[in-house]
């Protein structure tokens, strides 16, 4: 057999099997060249599913005369002209192959006018014959795309479509996701001259919550949290809804990078670990999210249907999602949910931990499959994951909170006053000859006098004077809690706040979403039971850190030197010191009678 070369007929065909699998795949293609083009009217018509009839209308920039013809040639585009603009698209399409492969298995009409014209021109191509016929029409500003006769050339892809009911279905799916991703745009849809939805143009909040109302239902709407975050060039923003109001019937999942719908198996894998194992086994996670990056940041030549993308930092995308989620849900686990047409100010939102900047360098370093990373974040924050954003009074619009476990402090630090942090200009050095004796014991000189030092009580009064930073868990520890322990955790609330704990408590479950930044990275889960097995009713801060350090440092999952390190300033405050000296005089005269 010998190769050559596929008419260009035929190659149409081929890659319109890539791109037109369906009706819904020919109004995705026209829609997003609509939106490129500008247009904030969007009018679709179907008829019989969309095997008889394909029609959408804009009211864009429109196409010249002398383009048309090209317009409906493969790989001729005006959305990108060279490599460059490969690496960063902005736009929804940009292979140039759409209208080419369409109008190859279907009888195409192409109308348009620009502004720059006095009327409208048309362009007719039908199936396989690809000649392209131009004539004068009436048409105002924008462009009317007319599909007829899906597939009628293709007779086996014809047979493979659906009832007309269930394309439309999908159509009217497509729509849902398009409307959901530009508000800024109206949308009516009809079928068989029926009237399907029809949904204004909104800027506002109350017009964005109306939407969503229309698209995702009433219940998702009122229910779902308001979620923002921002880290560096990323942000994420949208609803998600709380876990425990998830169910199998609700499918609302919808997720958006830089303005385009996606599918993508990296922040589904990230969405899913955020709803971990609070959501019921049969229950769906429900979400409208909205993730914006650097355009050269994410490779969209990926998938025919572009369906899915790649990061370049994927790591650091799917922990940055995770992570704004997974805080978001922790607040909303609290208890019940009642909707708020006056969302609280920001910092009576969330029990979380003031005085770090945010800082993905961990994240970076680290697998979202590995064992859990950390970053630092600023707070308080409204219910979003750390990062900066404007708090919810600016964006206005209704938002939900959740409410507290009771007696469970809103915000701790509010009602405790920050004690400023130990600064020296010079780190403090350990004393010459000091010899760590057991992974609690120090001996050291002072004052030519020797002593023998308790490292965990030493340690813990000095960090008790100082107001301590937050390490945010790139995956939070959830523990279940028996009700004696609940009560001991809300009775010291203040003191876990002021080592940098950051607490969630929901029924019987806690969730550890901070730890103090001094201990980032030590296995804390593990201990912490046996930590709080050890409380009084009422147990002070430095007998709080005695315990804890204590037990991490009798079962090796924090060394001694390690700590001595990092608190170096323990050695100019022995007022602060835990030891007793020890009397070498009985030893020196023992030893002078040995050598005499």
């Amino acid at each position: 057999m010998t190769i050559q070369l596929l008419p260009p007929q035929l190659a149409n065909q081929i890659a319109a099997g890539e791109v037109v699998e369906r009706p819904a795949s020919v109004i995705k293609e026209l829609v997003e060249n609509s939106l490129d083009a500008g247009a904030t009217e969007i009018h679709i018509d179907v008829e019989k599913g969309g095997s008889k009839l394909l029609r959408v209308r804009d009211n864009g920039s429109g196409i010249a005369k002398d383009q048309l013809t090209l317009a409906l040639s493969r790989h001729a585009t005006s959305k990108i002209h060279d490599f460059a603009d490969l690496a960063k698209i902005v736009s929804l399409g940009f292979r140039g192959e759409a209208l080419a492969s369409i109008s190859s298995v279907s009888r195409l009409t192409l109308t348009s006018r620009p502004a720059t014209q006095e009327s409208a021109w048309q362009a007719m191509a039908e199936g396989r014959d690809m000649a392209v016929q131009i004539k004068p029409a009436a048409y105002p500003v924008g462009t009317s795309i007319e599909v007829l006769d899906l597939f009628f050339n293709t007779p086996a892809r014809r047979r493979f479509l659906k009832s007309d009911k269930t394309e439309f279905s999908h159509i009217d799916e497509l729509v849902k996701r398009l409307a959901l991703s530009r508000y800024d745009v109206s949308w009516t849809l009809t079928h068989n001259g029926q009237l399907v939805r029809q949904l204004k143009a909104v800027t506002d909040e109350a017009g964005k919550q109306k939407r969503l109302a229309q698209l995702c239902g009433r219940s998702f709407a009122q229910s779902a949290c308001y979620v923002e975050s921002q880290y560096e060039q990323m942000r994420l923003s949208g609803w998600v809804l709380p876990a425990a109001l998830c169910t199998a019937q609700l499918q609302v999942q919808y997720c958006y990078v830089n303005g385009r719908m996606m599918r993508d198996k990296l922040l589904n894998h990230a969405i899913r670990q955020a709803y971990a194992d609070a959501l019921a086994p049969e229950a769906l996670p429900a979400f409208v999210l909205y993730l914006e990056v650097e355009p050269e940041q994410v490779d969209v030549n990926v998938h025919p249907a572009k369906h899915e993308v790649r990061f370049h930092q994927a790591r650091l995308v799917h922990d940055f999602v995770y992570s704004a989620l997974g805080s978001a849900l922790a607040q909303a686990e609290e208890t019940a949910l009642p909707f708020c047409e006056n969302p609280p100010s920001d910092t009576a939102a969330t029990l979380m931990n003031a005085g770090a900047a945010a800082s993905f360098d961990t994240a970076r370093q680290r697998s979202f499959e590995s064992s859990p990373a950390q970053f630092k974040y600023s707070g308080p924050a409204r219910i979003a994951a750390p990062g900066g954003y404007q708090p919810a009074e600016q964006n206005g619009g209704a938002h939900r909170w959740p409410t507290a476990v009771q007696d469970w402090p809103a915000v701790v630090q509010e009602t405790t006053p920050a004690k400023p942090a130990v600064v020296h200009t010079e780190a403090p050095q350990a004393p010459a000859g000091s010899l760590l004796l057991s992974p609690t014991e120090l001996l050291l000189t002072h004052q030519q006098q020797l002593y023998l030092l308790d490292i965990p009580s030493s340690i813990g009064a000095l960090l008790s004077q100082q107001q301590m930073l937050s390490a945010a868990l790139l995956l939070p520890e959830r523990l279940r809690l028996e009700p004696a322990e609940i009560s001991l955790l809300t009775t010291h609330a203040t003191q876990l706040s002021q080592m940098g704990f950051d607490l969630v408590l929901s029924n019987q479950l806690m969730i550890i979403r901070a730890v103090p930044q001094l201990l980032q990275g030590a296995p804390l889960a593990a201990v912490l039971p046996l930590w709080w097995a050890q409380w009084q009713e009422q147990t002070a801060l430095p007998r709080l850190w005695q315990q804890l350090l204590q037990l991490l440092l009798q079962r090796q999952l924090l060394t001694a030197a390690t700590l001595l390190q990092q608190q170096t300033a323990l050695f100019q405050q022995p007022q602060l010191w835990q030891a007793i000296p020890i009397d070498l005089t009985p030893s020196r005269q023992q030893l002078q009678e040995q050598v005499q």
